[in-house]
């Protein structure tokens, strides 16, 4: 396989995406003034306690009101501050849903709302915490960014790209380690995905910390099995990088998606969406089939949902046989 770019090092102890988050914050609060956080009591879990620490001024703990607070921080957004609101995503996408449409976006303010322990990534909080729709949500709203890194090297690079970009933004966090995928000194841009391997048979496109390292496990066992995969990491799941789907989806003439969400509304919609109206090829999604979550360990509740590389590899080997005998029927046809 070739890589684009250098795999770090796994044996490193991994820190934590919410540190990176809280970190990142108080670095570009320390270069703008306008930055200000808000909290839904929840500042030690989403790793901002050390924004309030080092800026208590521009620190709002608004307590178990995320809707409240989104109508606060748009707001303070009117005043010309860049206040960035986070909860748990289910809180910040289903419940604060009408303030942040019509106060935030609807009135064109610069609202960075930040939703963490995405999908799978809740655990033991269960079933009413594991947000499988927040993207569905979220993409129906007119001119929004919808971003959900992969690793802390990807955060970190677009993390200043969201609170400098005008406009609001829904942040997909997920909170705990996770498998290092970058590089230091590796860059992004909002909007563009980026290739991870290069492949001839199938394109697996996938987003997050969960399903981006499981898409390059997959890759590694299709290829032991003779299958030759590209691996796309969609970090920017609206605006959507079309230019890139069309072109790969067009090379191997099959696309696989991966997504730690409702294969309704996410990443696979929205690529299906494209596909439909570009470039028709095979495409299987890889996500929740309909369903709601529950309690139990992140492995568990991957393997429970199929959002593992074994899952992938499987369901990739089934779309290269389905694309071979479109092929075959196009050919006698």
């Amino acid at each position: 396989m070739n890589y684009v770019i250098e795999r770090a090092a796994q044996d490193e102890q991994q820190p934590e995406m919410r540190a990176v988050y809280g970190e990142e914050l108080v670095r570009l609060a320390e270069e703008d003034e306008r930055i200000v956080v808000l909290d839904a009591d929840l500042m030690r879990a989403n790793g901002t306690v050390c924004f309030r620490d080092r800026f208590p001024e521009r620190t709002f703990d608004m307590g178990v009101a995320e809707a409240n607070m989104v109508g606060v921080a748009a707001g303070l957004s009117a005043t010309g501050l860049i206040p960035f609101p986070a909860s748990f995503s289910c809180f910040a996408a289903r419940r604060t849903f009408d303030q942040f449409f019509l106060s935030a976006n609807y009135a064109r303010q610069n609202v960075k709302l930040t939703g963490s322990d995405p999908g799978v990534a809740a655990a033991y909080n269960g079933g009413t915490h594991m947000s499988f729709e927040d993207l569905g949500l979220m993409r129906t709203i007119p001119g929004i960014v919808i971003c959900e890194p992969a690793d802390p090297v990807s955060l970190r690079s677009l993390l200043p790209q969201i609170a400098f970009r005008r406009g609001s933004s829904y942040l997909r966090l997920h909170r705990k380690p996770v498998t290092p995928i970058y590089a230091p000194s590796e860059t992004f841009e909002l909007g563009k995905g980026k290739v991870l391997c290069e492949g001839s048979d199938l394109t697996i496109i996938a987003a997050g910390a969960i399903l981006v390292a499981e898409a390059i496990a997959a890759a590694e066992l299709l290829e032991e099995k003779g299958v030759s995969a590209t691996v796309i990491d969609m970090h920017t799941i609206k605006p959507l990088d079309e230019d890139l789907l069309v072109r790969w989806a067009r090379t191997t003439g099959a696309v696989l998606t991966a997504e730690n969400h409702q294969v309704q509304g996410g990443l696979g919609s929205a690529v299906a969406e494209v596909l439909g109206e570009h470039c028709p090829v095979p495409h299987i999604r890889v996500g929740v089939q309909d369903e709601f979550g529950e309690v139990g360990t992140q492995q568990y509740l991957q393997e429970r949902f199929g959002l593992t590389a074994e899952n992938i590899t499987n369901q990739a080997r089934r779309l290269v046989e389905k694309k071979t005998g479109t092929h075959r029927e196009r050919k006698g046809a």
